[in-house]
């Protein structure tokens, strides 16, 4: 018997229930895209809200495709992957909810100690925990769990026991990376003839500036060792010939680096760059 009446039903009761479906491939896995949209040629759909340039009525870019509109689930496009498919997904991130996924026994027993009970549904190795509130997603968060919420699929596996639980704070902070330990690294700052003293305008004026370089790199959200070498150039084009900088400052612009990301190599490495480069 053909199980894919009973999976496009199963799509159609969720879509109904406010969560965007799909269906999925043998091995959990979405469909392909289509011709068209190979390599997101297309240009993608980056989220549900702003579906991008493509208009693409087959059921491509994954968990992207979801949908809760029934005249697409049911349509002739979608036809063939409902033929051919093993298994019913959704987007939790476009229903409003979080699935902490639980992949074997020792994940449960870490979530039954640690999180807040909410309601749970079995999978072959383990559970899903599911929240009310959406998040970003991550894999491995520790060993054994997933998050998938936003810009991520779940599979389907029956409505579960429990009453849902607002996301907690403990479930959110399981993405936040520790910052890397920052490591002292002393690199000889350069002393010109200035004897120590900034010529510019006043003692205040560098630590103004190595407190502006401060911020400018740790509110860099991208590119930040670019952003690291070219605030240390333009430290050092500035206070490099005077004899003004110590290693203390110098340190200061390490720290803010290394809690980016940054190595302590990288940042001796940028630093010896920018002398090159100013011929210091």
């Amino acid at each position: 018997m053909n199980a894919t009446p009973e999976l496009l039903r199963a799509a159609l009761a969720l879509a109904a229930g406010g969560a965007p479906a799909l269906p999925l491939r043998a091995g959990k896995v979405p469909f392909g895209n289509c011709p068209a949209c190979t390599a997101n040629a297309c240009g993608g759909r980056p989220n549900m809200k702003s579906p991008g340039p493509c208009q693409c009525p087959g059921v491509c870019h994954a968990w992207a495709a979801a949908t809760t509109d029934p005249h697409i689930l049911t349509s002739p496009p979608w036809a063939r992957a409902w033929r051919e498919a093993a298994a019913v997904a959704y987007h939790p991130g476009g229903a409003g909810v979080t699935v902490v996924d639980l992949d074997d026994a020792a994940a449960v027993a870490w979530a039954r100690a640690s999180l807040p009970a909410t309601r749970t549904v079995p999978t072959t190795r383990g559970e899903h925990w599911i929240y009310r509130g959406a998040m970003a997603s991550a894999n491995g968060v520790r060993p054994g769990v997933d998050i998938k919420s936003t810009r991520a699929y779940a599979r389907w596996r029956g409505p579960g026991t429990g009453t849902m639980a607002a996301l907690p704070d403990v479930v959110r902070a399981l993405i936040v990376k520790e910052p890397r330990p920052v490591r002292p690294v002393y690199v000889t700052a350069p002393v010109g003839a200035g004897g120590g003293q900034c010529p510019h305008r006043t003692p205040a004026y560098l630590d103004r500036g190595i407190a502006m370089a401060e911020q400018h790199i740790t509110e860099a959200r991208s590119a930040v060792h670019a952003t690291v070498y070219r605030t240390f150039l333009a430290v050092l084009s500035a206070h490099g010939r005077c004899g003004c900088l110590t290693d203390t400052h110098m340190q200061r612009l390490f720290t803010a680096a290394q809690t980016k990301g940054e190595t302590a190599r990288h940042c001796a490495d940028a630093w010896t760059n920018a002398l090159t480069t100013l011929g210091l």
